[in-house]
Parts: C-alpha cells; structure tokens; sequence
C-alpha cells in the first residue's frame, strides 16, 4: 500500500501537469516528456539486479540469525569441546558474506538513485537550451518559459515518485519471496480440502491405528521404511525394537502425520489419517519424546501445555502418576517454580517425567512413548512402569525402546530391521524363536550382567 498510493496519485499528476504543458508550448511538453523512456530504460537495467541482491541479503540475514540461535542453545557442547574459536570464525565469515550483501544491496540502490536523478536532470537542461533558444527567436515569451519551468519541474516529481516506486517494489517482491520460501518450507504437510473432523469422546475410548504397506523416506530412492503393516487396537500396546537407525522413530511420526507415506497409508478407525484434520488428529495423541522438550514456563504451565484449562488437582494428579510430584514439592515454588530455557535448571530424569506427566494429563487415544525411561534410574523405572500400565488402559500405545526390560508386558513387539518388519510376536513367542528378538535380548542382558560383575569387583 505504501508503494501503491503514491504510484496512483504521480500519474494523476502526471496527467494534469502534462496537459497544462500542452497548452503552453506543445513542442516542448513533448521535449519533455521524453525523459520518460530513459527512466524505463533504467527501471529494467538496474531492477532486476538491485531485487536479486536483496533477496541474497535477505537469505544470508538468515542464516546468520540461524548460526546464532544454534550456537547460543548449544553452548554446553561448543565450551566442552573447546570450539569457541570455530564457532566465532564461523559467525565471522558468515557475517562478513552478509555485510557484503548488504553493501551490494546499498550499492545497487545508489546506482538506481544517480541513473534516475541524472536522468532528470538532462531532461531538464535539453527543456532550459530549447526553451532559451524559443525565447531568442521570439516564439516563446521569457514570462511563459519561467512559467513552463515550474510545471516542467512539476512534472518530473511525479516521474521520479513512480522510477522509486518501482524500485521499492523491487525490494519488496524479493522480501516476499524470501518468506513464500520460508513458508512452503515449513508447511510439508497441511490439510487436504476433503479433510473431516475427528474425535473420540472422553478418550478412553480408544482408536484403531493400522499401517498398510506403508513406505517412506526422506530422501528419494533411499527408503527408511519399506512396505511396513502392523496395527493396534484399542488397549493394545505394540512395542517397536530394533537397531539405531531401523526406522522406529520414523514410524511413529507418520501416526501425527509429521510426513506422509511414500506408498500405503496409516489409518485411525479405518479413515487415512491425510482425510483428518491435523488438529483433530493430533488432539487424539499424546508423545513423550526421547529428548524431552520444556518450556520456559512454570511447571504447571509445562504439564498442562496439551490441555489448557486443566485444574491445579488434575495437573497434581498427572505428576504424582508420573513420580514428578516428589521432586516439584523440593522447588522454591513447587508448581509455580518458572523453569530455564529447554528445561535446563532440571536434570534429565526430572525434564522426563514432566514429560511423562504432560502425556497423562492429555488423556489421549493414542499413546506414544519413545524411551519413556531412557533418563530414569531403576527405582523411577519402577515406578514409572506402574503407572504407565495405568495409563495404557484402553488406548492404542506404540512403545520405542532400547532397553528391553520396559516392554516384556507389551501385547505386539515388532522387531524393525533396514526399514523392514522382521519379527512380530510376545516377549516369550520370540525369545523361543531364537532369531532377531533372542539376539537383541542375549546381546543387552549379557552386557548388563557383565556390567554388574565388574562393579562388585
């Protein structure tokens, strides 16, 4: 808008100064407004180029914004391994490539402002020599001339008003383009129009999650999971094992439809999961991620985030249930104590059971744990494994863990391998197999026992 207005209102004065003109001295007004074609001329040249060095600002501002937020949450890391120094050289570089461009950008504005202002600036002496030598041969009266003067001032301002307009457009459209790429970036996945609403009252419930023939990856022709069927019904907990890198966490995120399959396709109730409303359909799941993520919020603000409105005694009840009410009452504030940034003034044990605890209040359908007790010691573990069969009671769970002694109760364990469903069955069913699973549990409990007689020793 603030392009737009003053364009529309130099042409209406472009209009009206060139017809007073007309009447004045024709020849001259046509003079005049030849300079018009020498701005066109360094519109085109110069805009094309003054829009791509500001896009190029625009993307290096960026990624110096990024490398700064990436640095700064990391600087445990970067002090432990002593890499201040590359890190300083790297911001270095990269703020001097985006000085750089910026300068490039100034530059190239410069140059538009010289090549229109000497454009107008001829006009003028070309009208001032012809308009002298009218007035010579008594053609043109010296009082008209001043007066053409003033209008041929008068209607340059305009011309000039609308050469800048074309050069704040130009800065404009590649601003915009920098965010169109930002936004299709973040929006990989979105509702499709036939997208209906779901929902499962009061959520214990329960809902059917089904994978058919489901195949995808991140990368094209590199596949991570590969022509995978399982399901869970309501109640049922399926636990997913196998090595690092075997698919499981992609797994499950295509249950939130954090990406979509490749081929095959996830279903809730028998409806694709892509036919669902985002909202609805991760309002019917709760997660406790690996790396558990907290706000800088109370505790209480943390655990109701995927449920506003909670009372204080829901919010009590979800910690007791995930052993975080023991350690929340040690605070200085209890439940209104604020917590540091990704939770950093909490340990690893506390952040998960908070997490843990943000799951139970959100009484969902669905239930994801992936490594619910990675960061837990064995009395936690314990207690923990407890209250999750609780919580487990009538929704579809889909356990990820490492550490097999979390999951020998589950219904389905599904041994992954390559991306691919290799095993399926009972704690029991697939240790008498003797195949994947038996590998896996003589391989970690071999190591626990060994670990157990070196430390008696």
């Amino acid at each position: 808008m603030r392009t737009f207005l003053p364009a529309l209102t130099s042409v209406v004065s472009l209009c009206m100064m060139f017809a007073v003109m007309w009447r004045l001295e024709r020849s001259l007004a046509f003079v005049a407004l030849f300079v018009a074609p020498g701005l066109i001329f360094i519109i085109r040249l110069l805009n094309r180029p003054m829009m791509e060095r500001t896009y190029q600002h625009q993307q290096l501002e960026g990624e110096m914004m990024a490398l700064a937020e990436q640095t700064l949450s990391s600087i445990p890391v970067v002090q432990a391994f002593g890499r201040e120094e590359y890190e300083d050289k790297r911001w270095h570089v990269l703020s001097r490539r985006t000085l750089h461009a910026y300068l490039r950008t100034i530059l190239s504005q410069m140059q538009f402002k010289i090549g229109v202002s000497g454009t107008i600036a001829l006009g003028t002496a070309i009208v001032m020599v012809l308009g002298g030598l009218f007035v010579l041969k008594g053609s043109l009266t010296v009082g008209s001339l001043i007066v053409f003067f003033s209008y041929v001032a008068a209607l340059y301002a305009p011309m000039e008003t609308l050469a800048y307009s074309s050069s704040g457009y130009a800065s404009a459209a590649a601003r915009a383009k920098r965010v169109i790429e930002v936004m299709k970036a973040d929006d990989r996945v979105q509702d499709l129009p036939e997208a209906k609403s779901f929902s499962v009252s009061h959520g214990r419930k329960g809902v059917r999650v089904r994978f058919e023939n489901v195949t995808f990856g991140y990368e094209r022709d590199r596949p991570v999971l590969k022509d995978v069927n399982l399901k869970a019904n309501p109640g049922e907990t399926v636990a997913l094992v196998g090595p690092t890198g075997a698919g499981k966490s992609t797994l499950v995120s295509l249950i939130l439809r954090f990406f979509d399959p490749w081929e095959g396709r996830v279903t809730f109730d028998g409806i694709d999961v892509s036919k669902i409303k985002l909202s609805d359909l991760r309002a019917q799941v709760a997660i406790v991620l690996q790396e558990p993520f907290l706000l800088p919020l109370t505790i209480a603000e943390n655990i109701a985030y995927g449920r506003q409105g909670a009372s204080q005694e829901e919010i009590k009840a979800a910690a007791v249930a995930a052993n975080a009410d023991e350690f929340i009452l040690q605070l200085p504030d209890g439940y209104d104590t604020i917590i540091g940034e990704h939770g950093a003034t909490l340990s690893g044990g506390q952040k998960q059971r908070l997490s843990i605890a943000r799951a139970f209040l959100k009484d969902a359908p669905v239930l994801i744990l992936d490594e619910p007790t990675s960061a837990l010691d064995a009395q936690s573990e314990t207690l923990l494994l407890d209250a999750l069969e609780s919580l487990m009671g009538g929704r579809a769970t889909f356990i990820i863990a490492h550490r097999l002694s979390t999951i020998r109760g589950a219904d389905q364990i599904v041994v992954l391998e390559q991306g691919k469903v290799v095993e399926v069955g009972t704690h029991q069913e697939l240790l008498a197999a003797g195949s994947h699973y038996h590998q896996l549990h003589r391989i970690q409990f071999r190591n626990q026992t060994t670990v157990r007689s070196e430390s008696k020793q």
